[in-house]
């Protein structure tokens, strides 16, 4: 069921022993299994465990480096970093978040982020977007609208936060698109608009207004729009916790 939901996201269904690899550390750093400040077993030992070369887990632990999960040490090994070192906006630590399970405080700081970029994007849109992507945000809405299944609904509403990120037209609002994802994946993990007709109903419209603010020119109108609309989802999320 959750590859339904993260299979968009980071390495999840790229099934390589490399990805076997970064995935099982990974999630176990994340999700508490390894602690921060442990020290990862013997090199052979962890070549045992997932049946790979020695190359495949230097390429990992490298991939894991990189995310800030770990840090080698000469003499003492390779070591779990702190939370703080972890980089969040990565696809794969996000997803590791999610699928291990997160309270209100996480869901609270991810819509803060979102509060923070989105409307603005939004903003923007307003002042930048073109007649094709009015066109094609529009035509996302309709399949907002008519989307069968949490699945369906959960992709097109990713796509319209995309299509406005892009609509912006600053290249940076792509940098924090996995941000967004695991907000909006998370939220129809929990509670999906899709599972009432009447609520996805309503979110559709909410999006609707955010688009049609966006080909009114009306940046403060789409501003408020879309905040409202990270707002509402994230109050969604704290009541199905």
């Amino acid at each position: 069921m959750a590859e339904i939901f993260w299979g968009s996201l980071g390495t999840q269904l790229t099934r390589n022993s490399h990805a076997q690899v970064v995935d099982a550390i990974g999630a176990d750093i994340i999700q508490g299994r390894l602690l921060q400040g442990s020290i990862l077993p013997r090199d052979e030992d962890l070549v045992s465990r997932f049946g790979v070369s020695r190359t495949v887990l230097r390429e990992a632990m490298k991939t894991l480096t990189a995310k800030g999960l770990l840090v080698a040490r000469s003499r003492v090994g390779t070591k779990v970093r702190p939370r703080d070192d972890w980089n969040m906006f990565d696809a794969d630590v996000l997803r590791w978040h999610m699928e291990g399970g997160t309270g209100k405080a996480f869901f609270a700081d991810l819509s803060e982020m979102r509060l923070a970029i989105e409307p603005y994007a939004a903003g923007l849109a307003a002042a930048r977007a073109s007649v094709e992507d009015v066109a094609n945000m529009r035509s996302t809405v309709e399949r907002m609208a008519a989307a069968p299944d949490r699945r369906s609904f959960a992709a097109v509403d990713i796509e319209l936060h995309r299509q406005v990120a892009k609509a912006s037209g600053n290249v940076f609002m792509h940098s924090v698109s996995a941000l967004i994802e695991a907000a909006l994946l998370s939220s129809f993990w929990i509670s999906s608009p899709a599972e009432s007709p009447i609520i996805q109903s309503e979110v559709t419209e909410d999006h609707r207004r955010i688009v049609e603010a966006i080909a009114a020119r009306d940046g403060p109108s789409a501003e408020a729009a879309m905040r409202h609309v990270i707002v509402v989802g994230r109050d969604r999320i704290f009541r199905a916790l």
